[in-house]
């Protein structure tokens, strides 16, 4: 009597298909995030970066002395680099989105390097008794940064990096008496106006 045999394949082909298409998956994935854009510039912290920026060049302004504009101006930037992180990483949670993504991680190459630089030339100013030069110098490399880090974000956020460049630049040739107006209209205006672009054509 011959035997009988199962006339279903094993289970193995199927459990082997299923493997190669989760790979397969992951692949896609990773392929599309990198591909990607870096789409947690905050809009919303923009407005807030801004806002404070309008308050800090009028607190720099209450007094004449150098050394108290600039300790206001460095208050500014560290509460600024603050707002900016928190709203980046609050706006990455509600898109589940890592905040360091591969799209993020592209941002961040882009943008730190100019902001050191500014931070390195920032203190060979402030050794060098050159008040006047720092408006310009931030907003010019601050805006280098936002356009090289925003060649993996959205196309809005490189135009807005370029307007703080041209800030930057005016301000190189502007008189030392104007710096508090110059900032508040770079890092206060242009902040308020593309971050409420970006809230409402891009969310958050």
């Amino acid at each position: 009597m011959g035997t009988l045999k199962p006339i279903r394949p094993s289970a193995a082909e199927p459990v082997e298909l299923q493997a190669r298409a989760m790979d397969n998956l992951r692949y896609i994935r990773r392929t599309m995030e990198r591909a990607g854009s870096f789409t947690a510039v905050p809009g919303v912290g923009g407005i807030f970066m801004g806002a404070t920026a309008m308050a800090a060049a009028w607190i720099a302004s209450s007094r004449p002395s150098a050394t108290w504009w600039f300790s206001v101006w460095f208050a500014e930037a560290i509460l600024a680099l603050l707002i900016g992180s928190v709203a980046a990483a609050c706006k990455s949670a509600d898109a589940r989105i890592p905040l360091f993504s591969a799209p993020g991680r592209k941002f961040m190459t882009g943008f730190v390097p100019a902001l050191a630089a500014g931070a390195l030339i920032t203190l060979v100013l402030f050794r060098a008794g050159q008040f006047s030069l720092m408006p310009g110098v931030w907003l010019l490399l601050y805006g280098a940064s936002v356009v090289s880090g925003g060649a993996a974000s959205v196309r809005i956020i490189p135009l807005m990096g370029a307007c703080f460049m041209a800030a930057g630049a005016a301000a190189l040739f502007t008189p030392a008496g104007w710096r508090n107006a110059l900032l508040a209209g770079g890092f206060g205006g242009i902040h308020i106006l593309f971050g409420v672009i970006i809230s409402v054509k891009y969310g958050g």
